[in-house]
């Protein structure tokens, strides 16, 4: 058996979240402790805690609703503009060479806060799938979330 030492997750591990993790940043002041970018009338931008790539971000829905087809077109609307927001100042900052966007719907389709609808924005390079991921099954991020919050806040707000 192969292991990868990651002491600082302990802090995660003996965190118990009480409600929608979602729900609870809505409540707390932004900064680099919850990682929220930017927030609108109806969605907020926030930093995946645990990203695929540096620059993961989520653009959240304020409501509490389980898909895209139970909100209104109002919000819908805005989270779309989030959306396109958050990958001009992810270009800006990080120079990718493409994106995947999405969101998964359910827990059926891979929803980790199945109840809380939310929009992938992940930035993708050619040949971001390193030896270590495919072989090992092991992603390396090469920057901190913290300095991850600190280059997009930079950028979001300057745009």
């Amino acid at each position: 058996m192969k292991r990868l030492w990651a002491p600082w997750r302990m802090k995660f591990v003996e965190t118990k979240t009480a409600g929608c993790v979602f729900c609870n940043v809505q409540k707390e002041t932004d900064g680099p402790d919850n990682l929220v970018i930017s927030r609108g009338k109806n969605c907020f931008v926030i930093l995946n805690r645990f990203p695929y790539t540096s620059g993961h971000l989520l653009v959240v829905a304020n409501q509490h609703k389980n898909s895209i087809e139970d909100l209104d077109a109002e919000t819908r609307a805005e989270m779309m503009e989030q959306t396109t927001r958050a990958m001009v100042v992810l270009r800006s900052v990080y120079h990718p060479d493409a994106f995947n966007v999405g969101a998964n719907i359910g827990e059926a389709a891979g929803a980790g806060i199945a109840g809380h609808v939310h929009i992938h924005v992940v930035p993708r390079w050619t040949g971001d799938s390193n030896f270590m991921m495919t072989l090992a099954e092991i992603k390396v991020m090469p920057e901190a979330l913290v300095e991850t919050y600190a280059r997009v806040l930079a950028a979001w707000d300057s745009r």
